[in-house]
């Protein structure tokens, strides 16, 4: 099951939606991908393999604004390169993660 954090609760309201790199990458078996959210939207994280077919969706729901951290668990995968993708509002990001095994 994946979670959701607020990052910071005393943080400041980002200012433009933002998609940061999963810590730590390469990863072993979970990650976490940390995304920022300027105002309340709907907001999809997914993650695609290499041949893009659909792995698994992390999140889709409407979420305030603020900075935020999924888990992405890849112990039952195979070892190799994957995609995240954040789509919010008209903002869309994708970034690679490399799972060894």
């Amino acid at each position: 099951m994946n979670t959701i954090k607020s990052v910071n609760h005393d943080e400041m309201i980002p200012l433009k939606f933002h998609l940061s790199q999963n810590y730590p990458n390469p990863f072993k078996e979970k990650t976490s991908i940390k995304y920022c959210a300027p105002y309340k939207t709907e907001i999809t994280i997914t993650v695609y393999n290499s041949n893009g077919l659909l792995i698994e969706r992390l999140l889709k729901k409407e979420q305030e604004a603020g900075t935020f951290e999924v888990e992405f668990d890849g112990t039952d995968l195979p070892g190799g390169l994957y995609y995240c993708q954040i789509n919010a509002g008209n903002y869309t990001a994708v970034k690679k993660m490399l799972l060894m095994k």
